[in-house]
C-alpha cells in the first residue's frame, strides 16, 4: 500500500510513456512524488500523466528525444520550472538491436541509434540534472541497466556494449558524486514482458518473466534511499537478495565488487 513516503520530492522519468518507465512513474506518484515525464510520444505520456494525477500527484509531460542535448536541457528546465528541482532521476529510455545478427550484418545506423539512446541519453540527462543535485548536495540517479552489461552477446552487440558503457560511466562518476552526497545506481529489472522484449527472438518462448511491479517497488525504495550504501554498484533486481546486498554493502565496497573490472589470469598478471 502507498505510504506517501516521498511527498515533497520531484522525480524525472525518461521513457515514461510505456513499459517499465510508465509503471515506475505511476508508482512514484502513488508515493506522493511530483513526476516529470519525458518521452518521444505525446499521447502515451499524457496517458501516464493521467494515471499519476489520479494518485493526487503533480506532474508534467514533456516530449523530447533523449539523444538531443538541447531538447533534454529544455525538458529539464520545463520540469524544474513547473515542479521544482529534480530529486530523483530515472534513466529508463532505451532501445535494443532490431535483429539478432553479428556485428558485420547489423544495420550500422540502427546500431549507433541504440548506443546513442542507451548511453548518450543518460549522459544528456545527468549532464543537465547533476549540477543542481551537486549544488544542493542531495539527489539520486537510477540507471535502468541490464545483465547484458556483464556478459558478451554476439547477437545484441549494440545493446550489450551500450549497457556495459553505462555501467562504466556510473562507476567513473561515483566517487565524484559521493563527495557531494549524490547517489548513482545501476539496476537491472531482469527480463520483463515489455514491447521491447516482445520483439527479441531470444525471448520468443519465454513463459516466466521478471516482475514489473517488483521493479517499481525497487525504484521506490531507491528513491527512499534504501540502497544508498551500494552507491556506484550494479544490482540485479530480478536475481539478487536485496536485503542481503544491503547488509553486505561494506564488504561489497571493500572488495570493490559489483563493478566492471578486468579479471587477471593469475598472480603474475601485470594487470592484477
Amino acid at each position: 500500500m502507498p505510504t506517501g513516503s516521498l511527498v515533497g520530492q520531484v522525480a524525472l522519468v525518461t521513457g515514461a510513456g510505456r513499459g517499465i518507465g510508465r509503471e515506475i512513474a505511476i508508482g512514484l506518484a502513488a508515493e506522493g512524488m511530483a513526476v516529470g515525464l519525458l518521452g518521444r510520444t505525446h499521447d502515451t505520456l499524457i496517458e501516464t500523466l493521467k494515471q499519476c494525477v489520479r494518485h493526487g500527484a503533480r506532474g508534467v509531460a514533456v516530449t523530447a528525444d533523449v539523444t538531443r542535448p538541447g531538447a533534454v536541457r529544455e525538458a529539464v528546465r520545463s520540469v524544474e520550472r513547473d515542479l521544482g528541482p529534480v530529486d530523483f532521476l530515472v534513466n529508463n529510455a532505451g532501445q535494443v538491436d532490431r535483429a539478432e545478427v553479428p556485428l558485420w550484418e547489423a544495420d550500422a545506423n540502427q546500431w549507433w541509434q541504440v548506443v546513442e539512446t542507451n548511453l548518450r541519453g543518460p549522459f544528456n540527462l545527468m549532464r543537465s540534472v547533476l549540477p543542481g543535485m551537486v549544488q544542493r548536495r542531495s539527489g539520486r540517479v537510477l540507471n535502468l541497466n541490464s545483465g547484458f552489461a556483464l556478459r558478451p552477446d554476439g547477437n545484441y552487440t549494440a545493446y550489450a556494449t551500450s549497457k556495459g558503457a553505462l555501467l562504466q560511466l556510473s562507476d567513473n562518476i561515483a566517487d565524484s558524486l559521493a563527495a557531494h552526497h549524490v547517489v548513482v545506481l545501476d539496476i537491472s529489472p531482469g527480463a520483463c514482458a515489455t514491447d521491447m522484449t516482445a520483439g527479441m527472438p531470444m525471448f520468443a518462448e519465454t513463459k516466466e518473466w521478471a516482475s514489473i511491479p517488483y521493479m517499481v517497488a525497487v525504484a521506490v525504495d531507491t528513491a527512499r534511499g534504501r540502497f544508498d550504501a551500494l552507491h556506484g554498484r550494479f544490482i540485479h533486481a530480478g536475481r539478487d537478495n536485496l536485503e542481503h546486498l544491503v547488509a553486505e554493502a561494506d564488504a561489497i565496497r571493500e572488495a570493490d565488487a559489483r563493478t566492471l573490472r578486468l579479471r587477471p589470469y593469475g598472480d603474475d598478471d601485470p594487470m592484477a
